[in-house]
């Protein structure tokens, strides 16, 4: 048996198979599974009848495969709560949690539902629903490149989807600018429910979540309205203020985030409407969503995410754009030079990616320091929470994003002679609060990094000794400029620490568990 995700009540029915003089070699929940499954499959002679007894008897999230020597020409499959699909290929079947597992091998591919069960041969697939009817499953082909799937000469998977970054956000926002206007022809929302919103969450998780505290400041700015950002596994117990009033928005690269997904099926009891931003087509979050936006940014395949998170950003700033027109609450001004500036974007991202150099060094340079802080205000605490995560789950640095006016209230005691702080100066009306924040962390012995735009350099040179530049842009897309050096910061000290880069330790792709 392979096992994905958390049997929750696994310890009563260990003490249950332990009184029936079952003998067990491990303390794994899967396991007890299996366990559960030969003793019902020893009661019925039918594997089909004990894995349906089992899937009964079992709480929590589960993605299952199932292999019995009585059955050597076949094996099971069965999900609740976690990804899983199945792959038809000429003679032979497939199953995988995600579709990068399989796509060398067939296009062809359905999404398992809560509750089904398959009984996969090589030449064909046969689903049952929860209980026990034979049914169809709606096909989907995956249009990806497969050579996106491979490295293509890249050391790392994530050197790759670095560089990608230009291409895969020019996927996703050329199709959405048609002379000039944002244009969304896939999203449903009508126009006056739009203009009649009171109030908006962005629920996600990790990497996803900053690009939700980015998307808060942004839409507040262009909307004027209430936007509050929760992490999905807070939203599912705060019971939040939330009716059919309220937007969520929710976002999750592979579309199948377990916390997530609870959290978007909460706030649908609740009356909310949802929109999803998923870069995974027909995944569960995709599926069960009112709406949603789709990233094409393409596979992503190491765990840390870059190219995911920036197609993310900047889907989301164009749908504050879009709202904002609608709603008459940005100025045709402003709203004409962020166009540009999109359309703009991955020319200037490449120009990031074309000068590595002081990167490198710097992270040969400090690549050894056992805690990393970065500080910044506005955009620049949030660009710094994923800046912060990078470095941090894949080099496994110890450091912690701040928001820079917070330093006095207790975090400038951490600081000490070397101590390594990355200042964030990249929101040009806070400019010189931030450089003020510098002076004082630099006064306390700290060594700094810092990030800004080209037009400020200058200025900031007489202060910090090492600079990362980034171009101009307006004010509300620098994060999504900003980031870039940050991943490449991240990628070039975890390779100095030989790490495990694109697998890093304790970490999944799609976390299905709570």
């Amino acid at each position: 048996m392979v096992h994905n995700g958390i049997i929750e009540n696994y310890m009563e029915i260990k003490e249950f198979l332990v009184s029936q003089g079952v003998r067990f070699r491990s303390e794994t929940d899967t396991e007890v599974v299996a366990q559960l499954l030969a003793y019902y499959y020893g009661k019925t002679g039918d594997m089909m009848s004990a894995v349906y007894r089992v899937l009964d008897r079992i709480e929590g999230a589960y993605a299952l495969g199932i292999l019995s020597a009585d059955m050597p020409d076949s094996f099971i499959a069965a999900r609740k709560d976690a990804p899983l699909l199945l792959g038809y290929g000429e003679g032979c079947s497939f199953i995988a949690s995600d579709v990068t597992a399989i796509i060398k091998h067939t296009r062809d591919i359905s999404y398992m539902e809560d509750g089904e069960v398959a009984l996969v041969k090589a030449g064909a697939i046969t689903v049952f629903d929860a209980l026990g009817r034979q049914m169809e499953k709606e096909h989907s082909f995956v249009d990806w490149d497969v050579s996106a799937a491979e490295k293509g000469g890249y050391a790392h998977f994530m050197f790759k989807e670095i560089m990608e970054q230009p291409e895969a956000v020019r996927k996703t926002i050329s199709p959405r600018i048609k002379e000039g206007r944002v244009a969304f022809e896939e999203l449903k929302l009508e126009p006056d429910y739009i203009r009649g919103l009171k109030k908006i969450f962005i629920v996600a998780c990790g990497s996803s979540y900053h690009v939700g505290v980015v998307g808060k400041y942004n839409l507040e700015r262009l909307l004027r309205r209430p936007v509050d950002v929760m992490l999905a596994s807070e939203f599912r117990y705060a019971d939040p203020l939330v009716d059919e009033d309220t937007l969520v928005i929710v976002i999750s690269q592979s579309g199948e985030t377990l916390d997530t997904m609870a959290a978007l099926r909460m706030a649908k009891s609740l009356g909310a409407r949802i929109l999803s931003i998923v870069n995974v087509v027909g995944s569960s979050i995709a599926r069960e969503s009112d709406d949603v936006l789709y990233t094409w940014a393409g596979p992503e395949i190491a765990v840390a995410t870059t190219k995911a998170y920036s197609t993310q950003l900047v889907l989301l700033n164009m749908l504050g754009l879009y709202f904002g027109d609608l709603m008459g609450s940005v100025s045709p001004a402003e709203y004409s030079d962020i166009v540009w500036e999109l359309l703009d974007l991955p020319a200037k991202m490449e120009r990031v990616l074309e000068n590595t150099e002081e990167i490198k060094y710097l992270a040969s340079r400090y690549f050894n320091h056992n805690s990393i802080f970065f500080i910044g205000r506005h955009l620049d605490y949030a660009l710094g929470l994923e800046g912060s995560l990078k470095l941090k789950e894949i080099s496994y640095i110890h450091c912690e994003a701040y928001a820079s006016g917070e330093l006095k209230h207790g975090t400038i005691s951490l600081i000490e002679n070397g101590t390594l702080v990355v200042a964030l100066c990249t929101y040009a009306p806070l400019f010189e609060k931030s450089l003020s924040n510098i002076v004082e962390v630099k006064a306390r012995g700290a060594d700094i990094v810092a990030l800004t735009t080209n037009s400020r350099s200058r200025e900031l040179s007489k202060t910090v000794e090492n600079i990362l530049s980034i171009p101009d842009t307006h004010m509300l897309l620098q994060p999504s400029l900003g980031v870039v050096p940050l991943q490449l910061f991240a990628y070039y000290v975890a390779l100095h620490r030989g790490c495990d880069i694109d697998k890093p330790r304790n970490l999944a792709k799609s976390v299905t568990v709570e």
